[in-house]
């Protein structure tokens, strides 16, 4: 009498990347419904850099740049950039942003300055957009004040920080690793 073959055993799953959210079952794209979500608190932290050379840089520190307060115009074009955020990524919901903080930090030695953002509000969908887009957006207008002296400027590590809320809950970029 042959014995039966062993099947073999099966192995979990292995977790893959989550599904895309902003494609149906068809793989057309829809705006996700978030209506049935909680209202939680929600935070985003998102940062980006910008380096120069060192004229340039120093002209930001001095504040003398012939276009005015570069850093200062930068931070408001960053708040309405956040704003203005489902109008430029099509998919995205618009929100009520209740604060929205534009920091920026001056790295004499790399000639860079770095902006990190901070986007909240009381909402069913998270503010990771809104803090990204208004990085970007603070860096395009530091760039555009300065490309007259500098034309190599370079807007690099565009990326989030930290994001609080919701179903996922708490993270930060050192859980990615």
């Amino acid at each position: 009498m042959k014995t039966p073959a062993k099947s073999p055993r099966k192995r979990p799953a292995k977790a893959g990347p989550a599904p895309l959210t902003h494609f149906d079952g068809a793989g057309q794209a829809h705006m996700v419904d978030v209506g049935a979500k909680a209202e939680t608190t929600r935070v985003a932290r998102a940062q980006g850099r910008i380096r120069m050379a060192p004229a340039t840089f120093a002209m930001i520190q001095a504040g003398s740049a012939k276009k005015g307060d570069v850093l200062g115009i930068a931070r408001i074009a960053a708040i309405q950039a956040s704003k203005r955020c489902s109008d430029l990524i099509p998919l995205c919901h618009p929100l009520a942003l209740t604060r929205v903080a534009a920091e920026f930090d001056l790295d004499e030695k790399r000639h860079r300055v770095t902006l990190v953002v901070t986007a909240e509000t009381v909402g069913r969908t998270g503010v990771e957009m809104e803090a990204l887009t208004a990085v970007s957006v603070g860096l395009l207008t530091i760039y555009d004040m300065c490309k007259a002296a500098d034309r190599g400027m370079v807007i690099e590590d565009i990326g989030l920080l930290e994001k609080l809320g919701g179903k996922s809950g708490h993270w930060k970029i050192d859980d990615a690793k």
